[in-house]
């Protein structure tokens, strides 16, 4: 497929601290609650630890020097705020002076910093004090935020407030899958509205510290909703179901100001009239500059028990939408005979096409897209030679480039688009296990090697981008005449 993105589209990848970082003790941080969960017995695949990661916390000059040979625009990281605010009170200065750092490498390069504050890694001291179900929390993440911006603020001029609230959420207090591993249908309910109301108050805090204009956005990991049986009340049913509880609890409050009615039906029993205060809708629905939109996959939906042989969820560990916290009624996930990734989940790169435009027809005062992140894990294989030819992913990356340029071609205001991982990391509670990275990491010599889906992805950027330019230029060069 043939696509044309507009001349200031910006081409990225993307990684999280905790992912990555390692020096998971060092230079005052402390734990966060994926330091403590993952020391759980079971929690994490082979007892494995963030610890030491990728080790990105020394080898930063490097990983940037990557970044600039693959010839990316913007690089989105986020800060640890274990790292940062390691008790959740006190400011640590050699925290912040590791992202100054990271920051000026990144501008040396010529290549634009894109921060995210959360990626899931809160301090466990405040976990400890109640974690998100507290609405302390939320104010804590303000001043969180204060010092940050303190640090970078005179050179980080895009900033995201949390990436992908559903999983530090949901699958942290419901389904207990992720940090910090509650299993508790009242604390969920209060952990989405607190992490709410923390973006908001850092959106607002932000643009008080600011005398120059900032981006300022959410990034949230979004769905189709696609019912196995469109004539089926009882599937149709557990498409909005799943609607609600992966997109529109979390889409709406932040960009209408408003939790959407049936999440007051289907949440009541949870608490959720109870955990908003007065005024908390309009400080969350304040105006935002950007929305991140992270996809890998679509979801085919029914309310009936999976009978297609498959394990009944599009990466089931990950999903856990049936979790008992929702109640006795149901999800699963029907298999669509679609390819699959090695994280068992649906290849279907024209979902990501129905998602962005279906966004900017059902908001029409959506603020402008950026696909903050996509991409795929599959079982890599290190050629003799040390080269990774990984086909499956250059693939996946090649169909999804092509499809948010055919979702554009639809009317989206689509803007960006960041290859999930730059690196191969801790993948959460898979481990090491699960590979998505552009970039191999020898996990014992910490050795990086670039991918052929890295080689094949810089080769798009710049193909890309020339197509852009002389575009733009033929354009200069044959004005539209006025009639």
């Amino acid at each position: 497929m043939t696509t044309h993105f507009p001349p200031a589209f910006i081409w990225g990848s993307a990684t999280a601290a905790a992912q990555i970082e390692g020096a998971g003790h060092e230079d005052g941080k402390l734990d966060s609650i994926w330091d403590a969960f993952a020391r759980v017995p079971g929690a994490v695949a082979n007892g494995e630890t963030p610890e030491v990661a990728v080790d990105h916390y020394h080898r930063y000059p490097g990983d940037v020097a990557i970044m600039k040979q693959i010839g990316l625009d913007s690089y989105r990281f986020s800060t640890s705020w274990a790292r940062v605010v390691p008790d959740g009170h006190t400011v640590n200065q050699k925290g912040l002076d590791f992202y100054s750092r990271l920051v000026d490498e990144l501008q040396d390069a010529g290549i634009l910093p894109w921060l995210t504050l959360y990626h899931w890694d809160l301090p466990q001291a405040l976990e400890e004090q109640g974690g998100w179900a507290a609405r302390d929390t939320a104010h804590r993440f303000a001043d969180y935020a204060e010092a940050v911006y303190g640090a970078l603020g005179d050179r980080v001029r895009h900033w995201t407030t949390f990436n992908e609230p559903f999983c530090s959420a949901i699958l942290g207090y419901g389904a207990g899958v992720h940090a910090p591993g509650r299993q508790d249908p009242r604390d969920t309910v209060a952990a989405i509205h607190h992490q709410h109301l923390a973006h908001g108050l850092a959106v607002n805090r932000l643009r008080e510290l600011s005398a120059e204009p900032l981006q300022i956005g959410i990034t949230l990991n979004l769905s189709n909703a696609i019912p196995l049986d469109a004539t089926d009340p009882v599937d149709l049913e557990a498409a909005r179901r799943f609607d609600l509880l992966q997109n529109r609890v979390f889409l709406e409050p932040i960009v209408t100001g408003a939790y959407p009615a049936d999440a007051y039906t289907d949440l009541e029993q949870f608490g959720i009239r109870e955990v908003i205060k007065d005024g908390d809708l309009a400080v969350i629905g304040t105006p935002i500059d950007f929305l991140g939109v992270n996809h890998y996959h679509d979801d085919q939906v029914s309310g009936h028990p999976d009978d297609t042989g498959t394990d009944g969820h599009s990466g089931a560990t990950d999903r856990q939408i049936s979790s008992p916290w929702i109640g006795s009624e149901y999800i699963t996930f029907p298999s669509r005979g679609l390819p699959r990734t090695a994280m068992d989940w649906e290849v279907n790169p024209a979902g990501l096409t129905t998602l962005l435009v279906r966004l900017g027809e059902e908001y029409p005062a959506l603020p402008p897209l950026y696909v903050t992140e996509n991409g795929a894990a599959y079982e890599d294989v290190v050629e003799e030679d040390g080269s990774v030819n990984d086909v499956d992913r250059s693939r996946f990356i090649s169909d999804h480039i092509d499809a948010i340029g055919a979702a554009i071609q639809r009317g989206a205001d689509v803007r960006g688009y960041f290859v999930w991982s730059l690196l191969d990391n801790f993948e959460w509670s898979w481990g090491y296990d699960k590979r998505f990275g552009i970039v191999r990491v020898d996990y014992d010599s910490q050795l990086r090697t670039i991918k052929n889906s890295g080689h094949a992805y810089a080769e798009r950027i710049a193909r890309e981008k020339d197509a852009s330019q002389k575009g733009a230029e033929d354009t200069s060069h044959h004005p539209v005449q006025s009639q």
